[in-house]
């Protein structure tokens, strides 16, 4: 795991689209075509909007977003089918964009991802960690055994609480308690990860990420294993880390 630490988000942000745009170019003209995953949130304001300027040929690039409540239509202003429509899909007109349906069955959802991304190799993943250190909607405790590629999942108070807090429901009662979230496994896959982490609300589950040990009580410390994955940080999501070349 590599770690860039910047004075401000906007300089985090801007590192961050960079980085994941060497990567997409160079797997454009390793094989012609790109996939990649996108993460939604507060966190990812400022990367995504960096990366859809990107000169890229985005005709070749698939897109597969990492989650979405359960029962939430695309046009609920929580909905991160439209939060990615909005802030990239309709900005850069991919190849594909594969979303996860949170009005569908949720197993049969599962299922036809799963039968989607199988054929896959995802070239980078744009994730974030969340308070409660979470990697996607796999909350602590995460299933790092799983080998399905999607699963439904309950949400855990705290993660119900930073929905609520970043803006996006208008009450902890509104905020749904299921989603379908990509499996920590399959995240796992990806060639690459780019992981952009601003704020300090999430300097603990940052110091537990990389300075603690693996467990799934810390769903993102299994980042530590992926030999190309690059964190950029800010200096308020990286107060607590206590390393030397910080």
């Amino acid at each position: 795991m590599e770690l860039t630490v910047f004075d401000t988000k906007t300089g985090m942000g801007a590192a961050a689209a960079r980085k994941g745009a060497m990567l997409i170019s160079s797997s454009l003209k390793e094989k012609g075509r790109a996939s990649i995953i996108l993460a939604t949130g507060a966190s990812q304001f400022e990367m995504l909007g960096e990366l859809v300027k990107a000169e890229l040929d985005w005709s070749k690039v698939s897109v597969f977003h990492l989650d979405e409540y359960i029962g939430i239509s695309d046009t609920h202003p929580a909905s991160f089918r439209k939060y990615l429509n909005e802030r990239f899909v309709d900005l850069v007109s991919p190849a594909s964009f594969y979303a996860i349906n949170g009005e569908a069955d949720p197993e049969k959802e599962c299922r036809r991802l799963a039968t989607i991304i199988r054929d896959q190799e995802v070239d980078v993943a744009f994730v974030g960690i969340g308070e409660n250190a979470h990697l996607a909607f796999n909350d602590p405790p995460a299933d790092f055994e799983t080998l399905e590629a999607y699963i439904a999942v309950d949400l855990d108070l705290v993660c119900r609480q930073q929905q609520l807090g970043e803006g996006w429901f208008p009450s902890i009662e509104a905020v749904p308690s299921r989603a379908i979230s990509m499996s920590v496994s399959q995240i796992m896959k990806s060639r690459t990860i780019i992981c952009t982490v601003p704020d300090t609300r999430k300097a603990n589950a940052v110091q537990k990420t990389v300075e603690g040990e693996l467990t799934p009580e810390v769903p993102a410390s299994i980042l530590q294993t992926h030999q190309h994955t690059w964190l950029f940080l800010d200096r308020e999501s990286s107060s607590l880390l206590k390393r030397e070349e910080l």
